[in-house]
């Protein structure tokens, strides 16, 4: 594999990576290691992260790893030996991977380099139980880690501390938080652990975040060590799966969610979330503070299910037009006033007015009456990815919103005047831009 990291299309990406090689850890003024305050902020300017979850079992279409707790010694060992044997994806392309989440915004991917089964879609000197044992052979993680980096996104890595093939060869019962499947109560499997982090921290070029899913001790460290620009999110900082908070925490934050109800590849009896939910989502994850971390499953073959790659490029066409609101932005004084998720530019008070669950129809006005924010003598205020000059085939109307600045209350009235579909409907949010905006405190 080629060792070199190809120059970054994104400056930030530049700045995380350049210090790849240090081999001296940062420590803060207590000596404690761990991830460096302005990679954090860095981090923040993301916003929107691609999780992948992919492995041998999405062959079966069933849930990553877990089905192997409580199985059967039968199910367990077709499991361990005769799934590697099929894992053939003959329509594995990561360059399609990387372009679909370049137009759909996102600025990371978590890919997973070993999930809970052991099964490890890296080359590695530690197991049999590998990528490189099975008919495919080539290097997943290394041309997952190629393509994204052609695109300009940051790559990281999700792993398991947790190991079901090991614990099954140690003679132990598979199983998780079982004193015995922890790694700092099992050394052999702590050891294993630690030469396939080494393994991929010094093998794939700069990582920018490692999600470490299960008990991070000695791992974390060992990241920060070879690499300290490494960003450990699991295992270093909030991370609610399949959830928001109700309260936002003060420190950066990501949250993880599936598009459906599985993580990996579900065939059949799959429940999409619609495109208006992931991007009410992403806007209620953003006026928190946080970051969002969307999951796909490839199928076997190793394409994005159809379905996932719709969703996706819904998402690409409301990033395309909004993405000032969510990218590089922080949370508001107020998070949240009734339907209107509020987010604000980093380095001034241009204020961002997500408003959801409200379908606004080309050429349609509509009032909004905003007590979180105040205008001033300097505001502008008009819908994002629109002038407010024109309305197509209407040249005698001038759509410039409309605003009054009252002892309480702002009111707004905007009309939606750039037509995004043909039958001209648009479902999902609208953002309003407030320049120079004063808080309410």
């Amino acid at each position: 594999m080629e060792k070199t990291v190809r120059e970054s299309k994104v400056s930030d990406i530049e700045a995380i990576e350049a210090a790849a090689g240090v081999t001296q850890g940062w420590h803060d003024p207590t000596g404690r290691v761990g991830n460096r305050p302005e990679r954090l902020e860095t981090f923040r300017d993301l916003a929107l992260g691609m999780f992948i979850h992919w492995s041998l079992d999405a062959q079966l279409g069933c849930v990553i790893s877990h089905s192997l707790v409580g199985a059967s010694e039968a199910y367990v060992e077709r499991f361990f030996g005769e799934l590697p044997q099929t894992f053939y994806p003959r329509a594995f392309d990561p360059k399609a991977w990387a372009a679909l989440a370049r137009i759909a915004g996102f600025k990371y991917v978590v890919f997973t380099t070993k999930h809970h089964s052991g099964f490890c879609m890296f080359r590695t000197e530690t197991t049999d139980f590998c990528v490189a044992n099975t008919p495919f052979g080539r290097d997943i993680v290394a041309e997952v880690v190629e393509a994204f980096r052609a695109e300009g996104i940051l790559v990281g890595f999700y792993f398991s501390p947790d190991d079901f093939h090991f614990l099954h060869r140690q003679g132990r019962t598979i199983s998780r938080r079982r004193p015995e499947a922890i790694p700092s109560n099992n050394a052999a499997l702590m050891e294993h652990n630690l030469r396939q982090m080494r393994e991929l921290m010094t093998q794939y070029g700069p990582i920018g975040m490692v999600f470490l899913d299960g008990d991070p001790s000695g791992l974390r460290e060992l990241c920060w060590e070879l690499q300290p620009d490494t960003l450990v999110t699991r295992g270093a900082m909030p991370t609610p799966e399949q959830h928001l908070p109700d309260q936002a925490p003060a420190e950066p934050w990501e949250a993880c969610f599936t598009m459906g109800t599985q993580w990996q590849f579900k065939p059949t009896n799959e429940q999409y979330k619609s495109g208006a939910e992931l991007i009410g989502m992403l806007a209620q994850t953003r006026a928190g503070g946080g970051n969002l971390l969307i999951n796909v499953g490839p199928t076997p073959d190793g394409e994005i299910p159809f379905e996932q790659d719709r969703l996706l490029r819904e998402l690409a066409l409301w990033n395309f037009v909004n993405r000032e609101a969510v990218y590089e932005v922080r949370p508001w004084h107020t998070m949240r006033e009734g339907n209107v998720w509020y987010t604000r530019a980093r380095d001034q008070n241009t204020v961002y007015a997500i408003v959801t669950d409200l379908p606004w129809a080309f050429g349609a006005s509509r009032r909004l009456v905003l007590e979180g924010v105040r205008a001033t003598a300097d505001t502008e205020i008009e819908i994002l990815g629109q002038t407010g000059e024109v309305l197509e085939y209407h040249p005698d109307v001038r759509p410039k919103a409309w605003w009054e600045q009252g002892n309480r209350w702002l009111t707004v009235e905007a009309t939606r005047a750039q037509r995004i579909y043909n039958d001209k409907t648009w479902p999902n949010p609208v953002v309003i831009r407030i320049t120079h905006a004063a808080g309410t405190g």
